[in-house]
């Protein structure tokens, strides 16, 4: 069964590649449950190679590395997921490419999207933007109640993404979730691994 709790996506703009494996292990370190390394910019080969290096830190934490958007870098570093957007390629032909054992999830907006998904083969689900954020994918916000209503239409985990951090999260009480995903509150952070033990105890006190 996938722990969806703390979904720790990355973003290494701006760092050196030291700094963030550095902030990568702290994280991992304070018990983010699923890692997604995603990148935009790097080339194939240098995706492959980061992800690498990535996937060694988080098989020693036991925590599942799922692989943005890109099946061909998955199944080169054999990691153990991808995730698709609604731009990127069918979550059926991701399923299909990385076979049955592998985790392939889905970003989602409406009610509409998740259901096709889960039918499509998808594990779990990120659904947001809840808040603007400030990483270089387009916000398009979801409401709370467009959130509950994916909890319902679908029986695999539904995670809420988009500018959460301890302060704010209070918003998800009662909305059915199975964990949140977050960049900035744990990339910008000062002390990475504080704040992935802080987000995890926030998520629990609102179930």
């Amino acid at each position: 069964m996938i722990d969806t709790t703390l979904y720790f996506i990355t973003d290494s703009t701006g760092f050196s590649k030291e700094e963030f494996l550095s902030v990568v292990e702290s994280a991992c370190k304070g018990g983010v449950t699923l890692l997604q390394l995603r990148e935009k910019d790097k080339t194939t080969r240098e995706y492959i190679e980061l992800a690498d290096e990535v996937h060694a830190i988080t098989q020693k934490y036991g925590i599942p590395l799922i692989i943005d958007d890109r099946v061909d870098v998955a199944l080169a570093v054999n990691a153990e997921g991808v995730h698709v957007g609604q731009s990127d390629m069918p979550v059926c032909m991701a399923r299909k490419l990385m076979g049955k054992g592998k985790i392939v999830g889905a970003t989602t907006k409406t009610v509409e999207q998740a259901v096709e998904a889960y039918h499509q083969g998808a594990d779990y689900l990120g659904v947001g933007a809840i808040y603007p954020t400030t990483t270089k994918v387009k916000t398009v916000l979801t409401s709370v109640d467009t959130l509950k209503e994916i909890v319902k239409a679908v029986p695999i985990k539904v995670n809420a993404i988009g500018g959460l951090n301890v302060v704010n999260m209070g918003i998800l009480k009662g909305s059915g979730i199975s964990g949140i995903c977050v960049v900035s509150a744990i990339m910008k952070s000062a002390d990475p691994q504080n704040s992935a033990v802080r987000l995890k105890e926030k998520f629990y006190e609102l179930q």
